[in-house]
C-alpha cells in the first residue's frame, strides 16, 4: 500500500510502498478515508532531531483519522465490516487511572501519544490504518468520513478546550477566539453550540478568515493589534473576557491574550506556536488560570460527533489526494488553507 512518511528529520516526507498490516488479537484495519493534515505534522516534519517520546523515522504521518473497518482481528466486537468510523487518536496503555476514566489524551505511561506522532504507531496518511484496540473507534453514523476526519483532533481539541471552563460562560460573558484557522473555526462553533449566550469575539491578522470567522457564529471579528485589545475592553467594561483561547501559541498572541484576559478567568493556550506567556505579579490578571489542554477524551469525542450528527458544527474541507500532501502541507504552512486540509488516500 502507499503511505505518506516522514524518512528523517528536516526532510520533506515521501510517498512510498509499504505492506498492509495484519490485524492481530484486539485490532482492527481500517480503509483511510481522510487524514487530516494538522499543524503540529509541522512541527514534527521541521524538528532538528528526535523529540521527547519519539520514536525514529520512517513512520507514517496522519492523526486525525476517520474510514471504513476493513478487517477485524480475532475477539473483536461490536464493528461490522464496512461500519464508517472516525479513530480517537490519543492512544494511551489503557489500564493506568486516566486512561481507565477514559483520558487517554492524559495517559501516565504513555503520553497519550497516537497515530502519526512519532510514538510507535504508524498514522493514517496510507490507504490503511492498523489500530491497536477496537476501543479507539467510534462510529460515524451518516457522517462522511472523508468530511469527519478532522473531528478527531481540530474538532475534540477545540471541544476539550472549551468545555473544561463552560462554568465561566453564563449571561454576559465574553470569550476570545485568538486565530481564525481550522482550529479557531472549530472553536467558534463550538461555543456557540455549548454557551449561546457567550459574546464570540475572534481576532486574527487574516481579514478573509475573519469572514470566515463570523460565518461560522462570532459575533465580533478584530484584526490583531493594539485597537482589538482597546475593543475587547470596550465591550467587558474594561475587564477583559472570561475565557481567552489562543489557537496559536505565539510570543505576541500570548501577550494578547494575556492583555485580554480579566481576573479569575481562563487563559488557555492550544497552538502550538513556539511561544512563552510573559508572567509577573500582575500579567495575566491576578487568579487568571491557566492552562495548556491536550486533545480530548474518548467521551469527548463521541459528544462532538453528536454535535456534528445534529448538524451544528462543521468543518470546512480541502481534499487532497495522497500524491498532493506535500502540496497541501505547503499550502498549510503559507496559511492558505482556510479551514483543514484532508488527504484521501483512495480518492
Amino acid at each position: 500500500m502507499r503511505a505518506f512518511q516522514l524518512v528523517g528529520w528536516r526532510q520533506p516526507p515521501e510517498l512510498r510502498e509499504v505492506p498492509v498490516p495484519e490485524p492481530g488479537p484486539g485490532q482492527v484495519l481500517v480503509k483511510v478515508a481522510g487524514a487530516g493534515a494538522c499543524h503540529s505534522d509541522l512541527h514534527i516534519m521541521q524538528a532538528p532531531g528526535p523529540l521527547p517520546g519519539f520514536t525514529s523515522p520512517p513512520f507514517t504521518l496522519g492523526h486525525e483519522n476517520a474510514g471504513w473497518v476493513e478487517r477485524l482481528g480475532p475477539g473483536v466486537t461490536g464493528f461490522e465490516l464496512g461500519d464508517p468510523v472516525i479513530v480517537y487518536g490519543s492512544w494511551g496503555c489503557g489500564v493506568c487511572v486516566n486512561c481507565r476514566q477514559g483520558r487517554e489524551n492524559y495517559c501516565q505511561d504513555l503520553g497519550g501519544q497516537g497515530p502519526g506522532l512519532g510514538g510507535g504507531h504508524d498514522g493514517g496518511m496510507a490507504e490503511y490504518l492498523l489500530v491497536p484496540a477496537a476501543r479507539h473507534l467510534i462510529p460515524l453514523g451518516a457522517l462522511d468520513p472523508c468530511q469527519a476526519a478532522p473531528l478527531s483532533d481540530a474538532g475534540l481539541t477545540s471541544y476539550h478546550a472549551v468545555k473544561r471552563s463552560l462554568h465561566l460562560l453564563g449571561p454576559g460573558s465574553t470569550a476570545v477566539v485568538i486565530g481564525a484557522g481550522g482550529l479557531g473555526q472549530m472553536t467558534i462553533q463550538i461555543l456557540r453550540a455549548l454557551s449561546a449566550v457567550t459574546t464570540v469575539v475572534a481576532v486574527d491578522t487574516d481579514a478573509g478568515k475573519l469572514e470566515t470567522a463570523k460565518r461560522m457564529g462570532a459575533d465580533e471579528a478584530l484584526l490583531s493589534g493594539d485597537e482589538a485589545i482597546t475593543r475587547i475592553k470596550d465591550m467587558t467594561a474594561q475587564q477583559g473576557a472570561q475565557l481567552v483561547l489562543d489557537m496559536v501559541g505565539t510570543d505576541p498572541t500570548l501577550r494578547m491574550a494575556a492583555q485580554a484576559a480579566r481576573m479569575l478567568g481562563h487563559l488557555t493556550m492550544v497552538g502550538l506556536g513556539g511561544g512563552a506567556l510573559p508572567v509577573d505579579f500582575s500579567s495575566p490578571p491576578h487568579e487568571c488560570s491557566v492552562a495548556s489542554p491536550y486533545w480530548g477524551s474518548l467521551t469527548e469525542l463521541m459528544e462532538v460527533i453528536t454535535l456534528a450528527q445534529q448538524d451544528k458544527i462543521r468543518m470546512l474541507v480541502e481534499h487532497f489526494p495522497l500524491q498532493r500532501a506535500n502540496e497541501a502541507y505547503e499550502l498549510l504552512h503559507d496559511g492558505r488553507i482556510q479551514g483543514r486540509a484532508v488527504i484521501t488516500p483512495h480518492a
